[in-house]
């Protein structure tokens, strides 16, 4: 409904006029004045006169009457019209016109609390998405964790598994580096044409050597495992480090330029218990030892 149609409503009507009334006035006595034709009697009847004729055996003249006759009776009243009631007519009631500011602060305030129940609705429906979508995300966020955890669980095992199979072929290929340095010392003091065949390096050497270098790495990172970097380094009879190169990487590129900048620093290697240097060696070098 437009705001012009309900504001009409709200007007006081306009009163009906003369010709509803003035009908009706006319249509009362027209039956009236047909009750009062049909029921009323206006002419009066005259009443039958009775006369007697008097026989006497000798006819005998009658004497002259002294007093005046008597009147002729009085004619019988006309009955009374009996009175036909008006039809009554109900009196007009006006309507009661309501006040136009109440009906318009009525209709204000009913707007004003659908407008209200809506909003409430609106609110509620947000709030029953957004909770709806926080369940969601809270339930992805824990499969996520599981499934993050599982995986971080089964790269620890498999990097244990790769330690243990790497620390098993290093140890391998320590006592063939082992075996191969002590035939090179050998081979070396046999050409020489020196004193008897001194023995290889002693079982301690290696550590030495390791705990002379490592002071040298510097490296601040975390390393997942503890892989190790393996380095050949070539050395001169003063000990003095003539080459290293990288004979196998930890996985880790950073790890392995510590350990070669910390064999450069070093520059001399420190000689083994016979007073002689080994002119190849080949280390280890972890992050946790």
């Amino acid at each position: 409904m437009s705001a012009a149609a309900s504001r009409d409503l709200l007007l006081p009507r306009r009163p009906a006029g003369l010709l509803p009334g003035a009908t009706l006035a006319l249509l009362a006595h027209a039956a009236l004045l047909l009750a009062l034709t049909t029921v009323v009697q206006w002419r009066a009847s005259t009443p039958d006169a009775v006369s007697a004729e008097l026989w006497s055996a000798v006819p005998q003249v009658a004497a002259p009457s002294l007093s005046p006759p008597p009147p002729p009776p009085s004619p019988a009243p006309a009955p009374r019209p009996v009175p036909v009631p008006a039809p009554r007519v109900p009196p007009r009631v006006e309507p009661v016109q309501p006040d136009p500011q109440i009906a318009i602060a009525q209709a204000k305030a009913e707007r004003q609390k659908k407008e209200r129940e809506r909003a409430e609705l609106e609110r509620a429906e947000k709030e029953r998405e957004r909770k709806a979508r926080q369940a969601q995300a809270l339930a992805e966020a824990k499969v996520k964790a599981e499934a993050d955890a599982r995986k971080r669980e089964q790269l620890a095992l498999e990097q244990r598994e790769k330690a243990k199979a790497e620390e098993k072929r290093l140890a391998e290929q320590r006592q063939k580096n082992l075996a191969r340095m002590m035939g090179q010392a050998g081979s070396s003091s046999t050409t020489t044409g020196a004193a008897a065949q001194s023995s290889g390096p002693s079982a301690s050497y290696t550590g030495r050597l390791v705990a002379a270098i490592k002071p040298n790495i510097v490296f601040t990172d975390t390393v997942v495992g503890n892989p190790a970097a393996e380095v050949e380094v070539r050395a001169g009879p003063s000990g003095s480090i003539i080459a290293r190169r990288l004979l196998r990487s930890s996985g880790n590129k950073d790890w392995d330029e510590a350990v070669l900048r910390a064999i450069d620093r070093t520059a001399t290697l420190p000689r083994d218990i016979d007073g002689r240097v080994p002119s190849t060696i080949i280390m280890d070098f972890r992050p946790q030892e």
